[in-house]
């Protein structure tokens, strides 16, 4: 079995390398190719991956390339984990959009459609080169914004499932919390990447018990306390939002909060220094314990359990992935991308029945997805009026005037990434 990670000199890439080694049984890889155009990055990555397979004995091949088409050639599966523009243009989407007092957060907003205008091109030439190579590749999109990127690829009749850490992170911290297994932990997850709720927390199964009251009754200061918002809120919603909901449910205080700290992409830049010559040292051969402060929790034991269901081998029979809605949540259209659990095996993902969405989350699901879908088209065709109108759809803008100043500052900060500018 070949896997190929695009974007494999990530500083993420030891914490994937560590899952395949430990869970080779569940994912035998043996070739894995990492391709990153930054060759010196690369080589220091992939030498710490080659000691980590060693120390743990994994008998499988690790290459590193700087050559795109050499690199997924015969994969049996693709894994996207790119960030085009790399820390810098992330510090810019942290922060410009403060200057319209908008959130500046590089995966919803502003911020956040800057980085799919920059992603998404890429993304469509990766996945076409891959299927020039092998068209039967699953490609597995780790890329940010997931949902967005996500629906490219599918729209462009490409195999592709969407993959984010924030369910099973949420599984693993519940689990601990309830003294069970993860795989004990079934999640009722709706809504859209990055704009997510778990409605119930099922012991078992999609049919087990639900104990989500009982969680948010014996532990539900710790949960507020990781998505930093007050407990009363959760106790009023009944429900566990993802901690970016936090930017939606407390806008103004986060903008206040991130005018008077550093932004989170220059401690992630001095952590990815600190790093890199971490990696650097021939002794090292695991995952340095930094690594955990980076982000990406339980993201290689996800990346593995989806991509053995995807090659027909011993994954986990539902996942939370990204996929076509289909019908799914009756208000939003088919091709809308939505983050559910599935039915995960070589057919691809297939969407689980849920109950109906409360008007509270339903309503903001569809007015995000209207703004996906205008922001896609932004990404697909340019134009300075289709970044505007996607920044006035998105519910973190929605003032023109907000639109208007958001629209020059993206283009003027982004205009090297975007070709038709």
């Amino acid at each position: 079995m070949k896997l190929t990670v695009v974007g494999g000199g990530s500083t993420y890439t030891p914490e994937l390398i560590d899952g395949f080694a430990r869970l080779r049984d569940t994912l035998p890889i043996t070739e894995l190719v990492l391709v990153d155009p930054a060759a010196e990055r690369l080589e220091l990555v992939g030498g710490l991956a080659r000691r980590i397979f060693a120390k743990q004995g994994h008998a499988g091949k690790i290459v590193t390339t700087t050559d795109l088409d050499a690199g997924v050639e015969g994969a049996d599966a693709v894994l996207l984990q790119l960030r085009i523009g790399g820390q810098a243009a992330r510090l810019q989407d942290e922060t410009w959009p403060l200057e319209c007092g908008c959130v500046g957060q590089e995966t919803t907003g502003a911020g956040g459609l800057a980085k799919a205008l920059r992603t998404v091109p890429v993304v469509l030439d990766i996945a076409e080169r891959v299927r020039l190579t092998n068209p039967d590749a699953w490609i597995i999109d780790f890329t940010n914004p997931v949902g967005i990127v996500t629906r490219a690829l599918l729209q462009a009749g490409h195999k592709a499932v969407g993959l984010c850490n924030v369910a099973i992170g949420f599984q693993r911290k519940f689990a601990k919390l309830l003294d069970v297994a993860p795989s004990e932990i079934h999640l009722d997850h709706v809504g859209l990447n990055h704009l997510t709720w778990e409605r119930a927390v099922r012991i078992g199964g999609p049919e087990g018990e639900n104990v989500l009251p009982r969680l948010l009754a014996e532990h539900g200061d710790a949960v507020a306390d990781d998505l930093r918002l007050p407990r009363p809120v959760l106790d009023r919603l009944g429900v566990v939002p993802s901690y970016y909901l936090r930017y939606f449910y407390a806008h103004d205080e986060v903008v206040r909060e991130l005018g008077t700290k550093p932004s989170r992409a220059a401690e992630v830049a001095a952590m990815e220094k600190e790093l890199l010559e971490m990696y650097g040292d021939p002794a090292l051969d695991e995952k340095p314990a930094l690594l955990a402060k980076r982000g990406g929790a339980f993201y290689s034991e996800a990346a593995v359990d989806l991509a053995a269901s995807l090659l027909g081998g011993g994954g986990s029979p539902y996942q939370v992935v990204n996929t076509y809605n289909n019908g799914t949540l009756p208000f939003l259209p088919d091709d809308a991308v939505i983050e559910t659990q599935a039915a995960v095996g070589g057919h691809g993902a297939t969407p689980l029945p849920v109950a109906p969405v409360d008007p509270l989350y339903a309503g903001l699901i569809a007015n995000v997805t209207a703004y996906e879908d205008l922001a896609l088209e932004a990404a697909l065709r340019g134009g300075r009026d289709r970044v505007f109108k996607a920044l006035l759809a998105h519910p973190l803008v929605g003032q023109y005037a907000y639109a208007d100043g958001l629209t020059d500052r993206l283009i003027a900060h982004n205009r090297e990434h975007l070709a038709w500018a």
